[in-house]
């Protein structure tokens, strides 16, 4: 029989007790399902980024060529890579 999970008055309390405690003593995650969250958008943080002026222009050039913000670009581009990064490293230690 699992634990009961206590009310908590404020999220505050709740994470510190999340965080303290094993959650398999108070959930059975056999019986758990997967759930897609669609509406949630993923958190930002805005970062500073030096960039040659050069470079910046050609970024701007192909952003123009495919009807996107220049920003949005960088992130696809990064995203692609970061992915292909992942999985070549995932076939390395495969491999070993």
């Amino acid at each position: 029989m699992k634990k009961k999970v206590p009310k908590f008055k404020t999220e505050d309390e709740e994470r510190e007790f999340w965080a303290a405690e094993d959650s398999t003593e108070y959930v059975d995650w056999t019986k758990a399902k997967r759930v897609v969250l669609s509406k949630l958008k993923p958190s930002v943080r805005t970062i500073s980024l030096r960039l040659p002026e050069s470079m910046l222009e050609e970024l701007k050039l192909i952003a123009n060529k495919r009807d996107v913000p220049y920003q949005s670009l960088v992130k696809i581009f990064l995203a692609e890579r970061i992915e292909e990064e992942i999985r070549s490293n995932s076939l390395r230690q495969s491999e070993a």
